[in-house]
């Protein structure tokens, strides 16, 4: 077609998207993890799932091991629900988990919070879980919340619960879960359902997510399996995310790394669709990369971020859920290279399409929780987002009729065309400076660091998150109570 019958026609809006894989080496590592789970197999040291899993079609082997048929892994992944909608605790509908879709949300179960008045660390305590709770509940960008703390002030079996108590309380988002076992996960569940009325309607508008994981390589414990079944007897959607080192619990290349952990938590899809064909699960891995000098392992070496691109290539290969990473820094304070390493994968994540993205504010390998890290990544998430949304090209993006008008000598300032896409088109920042110098100065010249220390001081002072009614909150203490005694 000629230049004129282009332009006569609207493009579609393409967003923008990163990959590193082709479609054959996705082949590939499919074909090597179903390898895996056929061949070589896994530990499952779970007598329920033992006996599904034999029953099933699979070779049960002496010491719990499983090998599985690569069309059990077919129909797994067939019958596994390719979008999960998920709502806050007013029941409104926030998350389509699925697809390219990218959300973001702090982390789980941190030993240190630091102390962005006193630059210092301490040990966590249930405050450090209710601060992170009311600072991501008032930050627009972060749309799930995990504990962000274990508090040490709590018996270890009741850690957990109370974390979840005090989320529920201090913001109204959706809330992915950690648990010590099925008996303090079926208080959660408890919870949930006083807060949305019934079992039923959480079923039909789940407001938590839970968190379970198999232990690398190729053991699936008993306690991990015993959650997962849980959740799909009752429908909760699920994140069972593999964890494999890098050169420690499994290879060290990134193809290796990347097909063990896909083997490992595919493994769990099978069981948690042989007990309930169809229930919700979000596949994932954390790729873990051991630093040979230091002994640490690292959330931001290139490695951590190739191995994490490439299972979000598998979820989109799959058209499956997909957990991820996002905000995250091996950095000691919120300095610098806190937010080039957590700017850095924040970015990854979204363009690489990654759905559930957690750990925003986590620094120090995974040890340490900064509130004002969390709130300049929000600011960081919403300049990313402001780039996922692409480039639209159509006549009136094009601006033809207005260019013409203002030819050589007119401008575009005062133009209607520029105050119509102005606020659509033009992001701007809250805590990012664009003053010049001197107004800069003369407003107190202050860092991106100060800023975010204010605003969180800001919000612990000012937000309120919508409460939850006097009922049901003495409902969920009685749960509580009942538990710990």
């Amino acid at each position: 077609p000629n230049g004129s019958a282009i332009m006569s026609v609207k493009s579609r809006l393409i967003a923008p998207t990163l990959t590193f894989l082709s479609d054959h080496n996705k082949d590939k590592i499919h074909q090597a993890a179903l390898e895996i789970l056929a061949q070589i197999g896994m530990k499952i040291f779970h007598p329920q799932a033992l006996e599904m899993l034999a029953a099933a079609g699979c070779s049960v082997e002496n010491d719990h091991i499983v090998k599985i048929p690569s069309q059990r892994v077919i129909q797994a992944l067939e019958s596994t629900p390719k979008n999960i909608a998920v709502y806050d605790r007013q029941a409104n509908h926030c998350m389509d988990v699925g697809g390219r879709r990218a959300y973001f949300g702090t982390g789980s179960d941190l030993i240190f919070s630091h102390d962005a008045i006193n630059n210092e660390r301490h040990t966590c305590v249930l405050e450090d879980v209710c601060r992170a709770a009311r600072v991501a509940d008032a930050l627009p960008n972060i749309d799930f919340i995990m504990s962000f703390a274990h508090p040490s002030d709590y018996p270890p079996q009741l850690g957990y619960l109370v974390s979840f108590q005090a989320m529920a309380a201090h913001s109204s988002k959706p809330i992915v879960s950690t648990a010590r076992g099925r008996d303090d996960l079926a208080q959660m569940w408890q919870i949930c359902c006083v807060l949305r009325g019934s079992a039923k309607r959480l079923r039909e508008k789940p407001l938590m997510i839970h968190y379970s994981d198999p232990i690398s390589p190729l053991k699936h414990p008993f306690y991990s399996l015993d959650k997962l079944l849980y959740c799909a007897e009752t429908s909760v959607p699920l994140v069972y995310s593999a964890a494999p080192i890098a050169g420690t619990t499994a290879p060290m290349t990134i193809a290796g790394h990347v097909a063990q952990g896909l083997a490992e938590c595919l493994c769990g899809l099978v069981i948690h669709q042989l007990k309930s064909k169809g229930a919700p699960f979000v596949m994932g891995m954390g790729p873990a990369v051991l630093d040979m000098a230091t002994g640490e392992c690292s959330y931001n070496a290139p490695e951590f971020l190739l191995s994490l691109q490439a299972i979000i290539e598998m979820s989109h290969y799959y058209d499956l859920p997909s957990w991820g990473y996002a905000g995250t820094t091996d950095a000691q304070i919120p300095d610098e290279q806190a937010v080039f390493e957590a700017g850095l994968e924040t970015f990854i994540a979204a363009m690489a399409g990654s759905n559930l993205n957690h750990d925003v504010g986590y620094m120090d390998f995974g040890r340490t929780g900064s509130l004002e890290l969390m709130v300049i990544l929000d600011e960081v998430i919403d300049q990313v987002r402001r780039l996922s949304r692409g480039i639209p090209v159509d006549d009136d993006m094009l601006a033809l009729d207005v260019i013409r008008e203002a030819g050589f000598e007119g401008d575009f300032l005062t133009h209607p065309h520029t105050l119509k896409h102005l606020r659509p088109t033009q992001w701007r920042p809250g805590l990012i400076s664009r003053m010049g110098y001197e107004e800069w100065q003369s407003a107190g010249g202050t860092s991106l660091r100060e800023r975010s220390q204010k605003k969180v001081q800001d919000i612990l002072r000012d937000h309120r998150p919508v409460p939850i009614p006097a009922e049901q909150a003495r409902e969920i203490q009685k749960i509580v109570d009942q538990f710990a005694n």
